[in-house]
């Protein structure tokens, strides 16, 4: 079964400063919990965000077992949109819809992830019980943080 989660906030920056920030990939372990231990591997092309381009993480989202996650930029159109898929991952589905427009005061930044976990009706109790839960904790991390570096 697909899922949805959308976040919506407003940063008090400019869409030049939203665009050159949050198209760094490396700026992600920034944002991310660091219980879940986020790593960038290599090879990296270090280039902001642009469409092909690869980027692989591990991640350890349960029990500090790390999983290998790897990220397609499918479409970039700077400085107002770009889309992340998960070429390699936890996830049967998971696509990453970055959209920034400038708003009076600032840049309003929305999320949108459209995800799916494998395994069927397990994957749906795993849902439920922990995948829904930490999602939400993970942008409410990102939310907070965000709020700091750009108060």
């Amino acid at each position: 079964m697909q899922h949805l989660l959308e976040r919506v906030q407003v940063l008090p920056i400019d869409l030049d400063e939203a665009w050159a920030f949050f198209s760094t990939p490396r700026n992600l372990v920034l944002i991310t919990p660091p219980e879940l231990g986020l790593v960038m591997r290599e090879p990296f092309d270090g280039k902001p965000a642009h469409a092909g381009q690869l980027i692989n993480y591990t991640i350890k989202p349960l029990f500090g077992i790390p999983l290998r996650w790897v990220t397609l930029i499918e479409e970039v159109e700077a400085p107002h949109v770009f889309v992340d898929t998960q070429v390699k991952g936890p996830y049967r589905l998971w696509r990453h819809r970055h959209t920034f427009t400038s708003v009076p005061g600032g840049v309003e930044m929305r999320d949108r992830i459209e995800y799916e976990l494998p395994l069927g009706p397990l994957g749906e109790i795993a849902h439920a019980v922990l995948v829904r839960k930490q999602l939400s904790r993970i942008f409410d991390h990102r939310r907070s943080t965000l709020e700091r570096l750009f108060q």
